[in-house]
């Protein structure tokens, strides 16, 4: 059996200026790239910059005055939130001015098909790529950041150490406000009690108060 191969039509006008086209947009896709990567970069750099450094992201600044377990919680927000920057600054830097390092002569035949179009048609899509994940990563690393800084606005406060005093009419638990003159002020579920210290019989630290020991 003989296969017979015959030449097409010859192409015309609009195949030529498609074709054109085609490698006008190939050639150019890197430069593209690379300027969306640096438009993307500095965008995301100056939101963080703004929401952080000038303090439109503000909560508490001692975790320690949160209760447990949202402490920890803000911990594991801030440092996600670490994670995902950084990679995300990386991934754009990436993005924006390519790896720190030559193409090998073996890479370059593998990705480019030898020609200088090819290799940086393969460059302009890992570019892409690491555009598109850093951009991600960035968004989530507000993200984070704004939860984090939401859960010290909105997170339950630690409470206080109390200390409990035995009286000869009873205990007396809270937390210490003030001490002067031998004087102790409560401040107790009812309100703030005075107690005379010479004249208990007993003072101990207590996590919190029973309702027996309150007043």
């Amino acid at each position: 059996m003989t296969l017979r191969v015959t030449p097409g039509p010859s192409a015309d006008r609009a195949h030529q200026l498609s074709a054109q086209h085609d490698y006008q947009l190939v050639k150019d896709s890197l430069p593209r790239v690379r300027a969306a990567a640096l438009a993307w970069r500095n965008g995301v750099g100056a939101l963080l910059a703004g929401l952080i450094g000038f303090g439109l992201l503000k909560g508490r600044t001692d975790v320690g005055q949160l209760a447990s377990p949202y402490d920890a919680v803000v911990g594991l927000l801030l440092l996600a939130a670490l994670l995902a920057g950084t990679t995300a600054a990386v991934l754009l830097l990436r993005a924006a001015h390519g790896r720190p390092a030559a193409t090998a002569i073996k890479e370059y035949r593998a990705h480019g098909g030898g020609s200088a179009q090819g290799a940086d048609h393969a460059e302009a899509l890992r570019a892409a790529s690491a555009l598109s994940r850093g951009v991600v990563l960035a968004l989530s690393c507000t993200a984070l950041l704004v939860a984090a800084v939401g859960t010290t606005w909105y997170g339950p406060a630690a409470k206080e150490p109390s200390v409990e005093i035995l009286t000869p009419a009873g205990a007396r638990c809270g937390e210490v406000i003030r001490m002067a003159s031998g004087l102790l002020t409560l401040r107790t579920d009812s309100g703030e009690v005075t107690l005379d210290l010479s004249r208990s019989t007993g003072i101990r630290a207590v996590d919190s108060c029973t309702p027996e020991a309150s007043p």
